[in-house]
């Protein structure tokens, strides 16, 4: 039982407009710190710059609002230099998959000890409408008011490509579902992704409502869960079973399907061809979006790796500070 409450990591009024996902996706944030348990002088936030982004200054935590699309560097730098910290990196769709990209898939390509939070809403909402790398074809906005012509990034497909070890996914709106993909990125050892998906209420809103509700998620969503069949719907009557490459929607009991003929989940096996079919599922292609906790395998730690290298190479040197490296080398004397 933690000693803590999320009252514990409060902190000032938060300043989003009213029915924002980033309010729901805070509240959630606040009660996985505490359902951890982890002190709030041991936790750090990180972010860079946008709406999602003043997240930083709404945790009693150690924080930092950096610039744009750096928040993963910042955050790298942070957990190398003070391995011991718990870090939660923010990034919104803008910042960290254009100007950030880069920066992005390199923390999950090295696999650092990081939580790394995308929140999604598809739209450049600080800067009033553009659209963003996430924003699908066709998207009109403020930046694009013919519609745009660039296929978007989806987050799993990049996660998986830069060898990601994580991935997990939930909707701001539901508090649950969201703390227990927090938690479970928590206990994870290496970068793991979180895709949060919300609604921005003034330049995107509506672009998640198929599975913004309770209601919607019933029908429209599937919950992954390790070691369960993969089973949707309100009474769970459909499931996915393999069909050939790819997966298919089926309904139990028909056709002579049974439960025994459903898929399971395993979010821990290495090969990921399954886990990435289950990430990019849309309802566009009938469908439900998968919500959970979709991948999450072991690997080496950059942060780890370095530490110990460090040590190695400290304990074979003659020196180990900076007095002894002058009194090692050559020396001489200038008169």
């Amino acid at each position: 039982m933690s000693e803590y409450t999320a009252q514990d990591y409060k902190k000032g009024q938060p300043r989003w407009c009213p029915g924002c996902g980033d309010h729901f996706f805070l509240a959630s944030l606040h009660k996985a710190m505490a359902e951890v348990g982890v002190a709030p002088h041991q936790m750090a936030v990180i972010s860079g710059i946008g709406c999602s982004s003043r997240l930083p200054y709404y945790v009693s935590t150690y924080a930092m609002q950096t610039i744009h699309g750096r928040a993963a560097s910042i955050a790298t730098g942070l957990k190398v230099a003070n391995p011991d910290l718990t870090v939660w990196q923010v990034s919104g769709d803008g910042d960290g998959l254009a100007i950030g990209g880069n920066h992005y898939i390199h923390a999950m390509r090295r696999n650092i000890d990081l939580n790394m939070i995308l929140l999604n809403n598809r739209i450049y909402g600080l800067t009033k409408g553009q659209y963003s790398p996430t924003s699908p074809r066709g998207f009109v906005s403020k930046s694009s008011p013919y519609g745009t012509v660039e296929d978007p990034f989806r987050p799993a497909e990049l996660c998986f490509g830069a060898r990601g070890k994580f991935f997990a996914r939930a909707v701001a709106t539901d508090a649950a579902g969201t703390v227990d993909v927090l938690k479970a990125a928590y206990f994870h050892k290496g970068a793991a992704v979180c895709e949060i998906l919300q609604n921005c209420v003034i330049f995107n809103n509506g672009a998640y409502d198929p599975i913004y509700n309770k209601e919607g998620r019933k029908k429209n969503a599937i919950y992954v869960r390790h070691g369960e069949k993969l089973v949707f719907g309100e009474n769970n009557e459909f499931g996915l079973v393999q069909e050939g490459f790819g997966l298919k929607v089926v309904r139990i009991g028909e056709d002579g399907v049974t439960l025994d003929d459903i898929l399971v989940h395993d979010a821990h096996c290495e090969d990921n061809t399954l886990q990435l079919k289950l990430a990019m599922m849309d309802n566009e292609h009938g469908f439900p979006v998968a919500l959970g906790v979709i991948r999450d395998v072991e690997g080496p730690t950059y942060d780890q790796a370095v530490a110990e290298q460090i040590e190695q190479v400290s304990a074979q040197k003659k020196y180990h500070n900076f007095a002894e490296l002058l009194e090692t080398n050559d020396t001489w004397e200038v008169k």
